[in-house]
């Protein structure tokens, strides 16, 4: 009865989450994030659980605080703070290129923190009540992932517009402020479970929404202007054409050899990026599609002509090449 009983808490207290963050995966239409990648997102929010159970005790322990206060007032701000670093640590990086991504990834850091929180309350608490696990599970846990969605969501927002560490500050805010709102318990557990349900959800619809919006609307419109720089370069009129017209300006600062290689490297930065985005809209459409043969050819010449032409000739390029967050991360998405 025993084994019945911590099987039923384990089950009523861990399995919302994991079904929640399924859920997200499944309603993304281009299905960006890697199970690699998401795998990854849960074993590092166990990690910041572990950590975080670890400095939230020392606190109490060391500095004789109630747990009550240090549930309400320290440990939010710490374990929001430490679930954020890995999220930032992707959009900064360019890992993931829409929100829709951004919320998914976070989300399975907070579901990897909710498994080992949960985890740890089963086995130090004995509370006979079933009732207890199924808020914790349908509460406490999901909330956890929401918040931290909710910091990927405003983050991935500003740093896209600002490019600086300033723009995670926000999102960190609102996900400790919330998370302190919910452990305060200022409204009964079942009562505060049904705000969250009829809140959550709705946000990360809308953020869903949004993404493939924006996806769509930047697949069409790049997709053009990439077509078109890679005809210019392969018609064999480039004299004639505005790029033409630009190595005329920069062709006494470069050797005929890396101006060659200059070029050479925007025609493959263009091949790379016109195919990562024939394989957004595929997946879009349903099917399953692999990057085409030789792809793995073009990253290792393109890795070449980086060295060969250094930075002053891939700054000298930038006007061509889009460096925005989402075109960043195309390549690298082709490349993984």
């Amino acid at each position: 009865m025993q084994i019945i009983d911590l099987l039923t808490r384990f089950l009523v207290s861990l399995l919302p989450v994991v079904l929640f963050l399924i859920a997200l995966v499944y309603l993304d239409s281009y299905k960006l994030v890697h199970v690699r990648n998401l795998m990854m997102a849960i074993l590092i929010g166990c990690a910041t659980a572990l950590l975080g159970l670890v400095l939230n005790d020392s606190v109490i322990s060391h500095l004789g605080l109630d747990r009550a206060v240090v549930s309400r007032y320290v440990a939010p701000p710490v374990e929001e703070l430490l679930k954020a670093v890995w999220v930032a640590w992707l959009i900064a990086r360019k890992r993931v290129g829409f929100l829709v991504d951004a919320a998914i990834v976070a989300f399975a850091v907070g579901t990897g923190f909710a498994l080992i929180e949960n985890t740890y309350y089963i086995k130090t608490l004995h509370a006979s009540s079933v009732f207890v696990w199924i808020i914790r599970g349908l509460g406490t846990a999901v909330m956890h992932g929401g918040v931290t969605a909710l910091f990927g969501i405003i983050s991935k927002n500003l740093y896209d517009v600002s490019g600086k560490w300033t723009a995670f500050i926000p999102g960190l805010l609102v996900a400790a402020a919330l998370h302190s709102l919910y452990n305060h318990f200022i409204l009964p557990p079942v009562m505060t479970t049904i705000v969250l349900y009829a809140t959550l959800p709705a946000i990360l619809l809308f953020a869903f929404w949004r993404s493939e919006r924006a996806t769509k609307r930047w697949l069409g419109t790049q997709m053009d202007v990439d077509a078109e720089l890679l005809e210019i370069i392969t018609s064999g009129s480039i004299s004639e054409s505005r790029i033409g017209h630009y190595v005329e300006i920069i062709k006494e600062q470069f050797s005929p050899e890396v101006l060659v290689d200059m070029l050479c490297y925007l025609r493959i930065h263009v091949e790379l990026a016109i195919s990562a985005k024939g394989l957004l809209m595929m997946r879009e459409a349903g099917f399953k599609a692999s990057p085409p043969s030789g792809t793995r050819e073009q990253f290792a010449e393109l890795r070449h002509l980086e060295k060969s032409i250094g930075p002053t000739g891939r700054l000298a390029l930038a006007p061509f090449l889009h460096q925005s967050t989402r075109d960043l991360w195309q390549i690298y998405m082709l490349e993984q």
